[in-house]
């Protein structure tokens, strides 16, 4: 069989390696040169911590399964099994972790709440003033910017793997596509993998879609200097993850509400150390359109400030900022918006801040859903 994908991101990316792997040459057609969407604007955190309950942390836990095999034969992804605490300060947070530790599920996630030493035994770094940390033994990390082309080159490998970029498909026929250069390429099935554009031929496709756009903002900065043995998380992380849900949640958010600045931009503390010692640190959350065309400084004070106090020492100079857009399903029950577009294509789009995570599984799902 010949398969089309269209989309360069991460998801696309997963079902072009789930095609391959299943026997079946793939064409995979990109607009840009290169992805430049949510699929390279993320923390490449593999994040099972947060998951909700049920078929969310099973998608989660498949996924992370099966980013560990890839990286066994793609080395360059920069897969880590590092894990992530998220470190606590007050009784209130102390709480929410408590009860998420006492959960039926928690030790599917490596959940553990560790004291100040056992905490600083595992991450030497954190060398601020806290309570207690959460640690989830399953979370892991990839490098964002580098994994779409880390993993085409091991499919180029196949010989079974064509990349086109600069390739804007505007028609989709029986038989295949016609992209913006009047080219047509043949194939049995199409898979849509747009992320957050929604438009153009998808709209004329789809209509309307039950997903929306979101928008966030984050920064790198210069190298540590030293090694952040896990990914580190906030509390203000409980307020924004299913799986910390409950009545401890709901008390955290009476008795302890997020400052003016993360209150208004819908914030969290989230921090993974790069190759290179650099830090990704983030993250906002926009959900109103039109979203604004620039960043705003207030969150990243924000955020400098929170993990200058978890680290114990001031944040390392911030070099690049940036905001980027996902597509997030309306339906919370829905890990992706999966839907047949004709006989011959499906449309996968929706992943919202799980799409790094959970590609994977999302690919290998489709796989299965289309017969591949």
């Amino acid at each position: 069989m010949r398969v089309l994908i269209v989309g360069g991101g991460v998801l696309g990316t997963m079902h072009a390696w789930q095609a391959v792997g299943r026997g079946h040459d793939v064409v995979q057609l990109e607009r840009e040169p290169e992805a430049r969407g949510a699929s390279v604007r993320n923390f490449g955190l593999v994040w099972v911590s947060g998951r909700a309950d049920g078929p969310e942390l099973a998608t989660a836990l498949r996924a992370r399964e099966l980013w560990q095999e890839i990286a066994e034969r793609t080395p360059a992804l920069g897969f880590r099994p590092n894990g992530s605490l998220t470190v606590l300060r007050t009784d209130a947070e102390r709480a929410v972790a408590e009860a998420a530790v006492a959960k039926p599920d928690a030790a599917e996630r490596g959940f553990e709440l560790l004291t100040p030493e056992e905490t600083r035994r595992l991450n030497p770094a954190l060398r601020g003033d806290f309570t207690a940390a959460l640690w989830c033994e399953r979370d892991a990390a990839v490098e964002p910017r580098t994994a779409q082309p880390a993993l085409r080159a091991a499919l180029a490998k196949t010989g079974r793997h064509t990349w086109l970029p600069g390739r804007e498909v505007r028609a989709l026929t029986n038989t295949g596509v016609t992209d913006d250069h009047g080219e047509h390429h043949e194939g049995d099935v199409v898979i849509f993998c747009t992320g957050a554009w929604l438009g153009g031929l998808v709209r004329e496709l789809a209509g309307e879609l039950p997903v929306r756009r979101v928008r966030l903002q984050m920064a790198q900065t210069e190298p540590l200097g030293e090694t952040l043995t896990t990914s580190v998380a906030d509390a203000d992380s409980f307020r924004y993850y299913p799986a910390f849900r409950g009545d401890a949640l709901a008390e955290l958010g009476r008795t302890q509400p997020q400052g003016e600045t993360a209150a208004a931009h819908a914030m969290q503390l989230l921090m993974v150390q790069r190759l290179d010692g650099s830090l990704t640190i983030g993250d906002t959350h926009e959900y109103e359109q039109p979203f604004g065309f620039d960043v705003t400084e207030d969150p990243y004070e924000h955020l400098a400030e929170v993990a200058g106090a978890l680290l114990g020492r001031p944040l390392p100079r911030i070099r690049r900022r940036w905001a980027g857009v996902y597509a997030q399903a309306l339906d919370p029950a829905a890990i992706v918006h999966r839907e047949r577009l004709a006989d011959n294509a499906f449309l996968v789009t929706g992943p919202g801040g799980r799409g790094m995570t959970c590609s994977p599984a999302i690919a290998e799902d489709t796989a299965r859903e289309l017969g591949l």
